[in-house]
């Protein structure tokens, strides 16, 4: 007789892995859970890590702590003033474009004419300010100011024509965004031409009469001017507060007159050409078939 046939372990069986063997201790240890405070603190830290890296680089939430650009955005002592994302990435690509409104740091011969945002003192106080800032909800440390793009390296801006217009070029801006300024008597500060350094924006509180800009800041001039090297990025929503909620109008005064046709009518190329595409397509696939 040949030997007996040695019995298969069964995998189900008592003797399997994980399971209680004849002594009754457990073979396979079952993994610990962490305690749902660890959790916790790896995702709020996981959440901060990615909150910095994408205000930093991508996109970042800003108060606007004056009234220097109303109504387009709202600031002022005692209320909730609007948070605005800011674009990070756009000027990577290409420079600021009159009509943009931007946010940028106050270049070192900018005073502080108008109101920016100062250090919270004492080491508490910093921190809950710098973590509010990343969100919006407190100002950045930080000399950062927001304002309106007019004019960019290379021309000439001065105030103002027979009707309270500046002018880049010789000729006249068309603002609609302008606040505080009086359409049958529009009075704005005048001042003498001056030319813009090549790399450098001049920029204008859309409260054209209540901004210390440009045409104030540094002494006025071109000390005035600020390198484009010094614009963090450009202002595209209001989020906050939401009866605010809206898209930052970028209109460029200097071709809003020769771009004068409505949206719509400007968008009728584009529609019209996408309209076409599709059949066109459809006849060279029928074509091409027939081949």
């Amino acid at each position: 007789m040949g030997p007996e046939p040695r019995e298969r372990p069964d995998p189900g069986g008592a003797n399997a892995p994980g399971e209680s063997g004849p002594d009754g201790t457990n073979r396979k240890r079952a993994k610990r859970k962490r305690p749902f405070w660890q959790e916790l603190l790896i995702l709020v830290g996981a959440a901060l890590v990615l909150t910095v890296v994408v205000q930093q680089f991508v996109a970042k939430v800003f108060l606007i702590p004056s009234s220097s650009m109303e109504t387009t955005l709202h600031g002022c002592d005692g209320c909730f003033g609007d948070r605005v994302l800011v674009d990070r990435i756009t000027y990577d690509f290409t420079d600021p474009e009159p009509g943009d409104v931007v946010v940028f740091r106050g270049p070192p011969w900018w005073t502080s004419a108008e109101s920016a945002p100062r250090p919270s003192p004492g080491f508490l106080a910093g921190l809950g300010q710098g973590l509010g800032s990343l969100i919006g909800f407190a100002s950045p440390d930080e000399r950062d100011f927001v304002k309106r793009v007019i004019a960019v390296g290379g021309q000439t801006v001065q105030c103002c024509d027979a009707r309270g217009r500046v002018l880049v070029d010789g000729k006249p801006l068309d603002e609609p965004y302008l606040h505080g300024i009086d359409p049958a008597n529009p009075v704005q500060r005048p001042f003498a031409p001056v030319t813009v350094p090549h790399g450098s924006l001049w920029v204008m509180g859309d409260n054209r009469n209540n901004s210390c800009d440009s045409r104030c800041q540094g002494g006025g001039g071109t000390n005035g001017t600020v390198p484009v090297d010094e614009v963090i990025g450009k202002a595209r929503l209001i989020v906050l507060p939401p009866s605010r909620w809206g898209v930052v109008s970028a209109q460029d005064p200097q071709q809003a007159v020769a771009l004068g046709a409505p949206g719509w009518q400007q968008g009728l190329p584009l529609a019209a050409g996408t309209a076409l595409a599709f059949p066109a397509v459809a006849v060279s696939r029928r074509v091409g078939r027939r081949r």
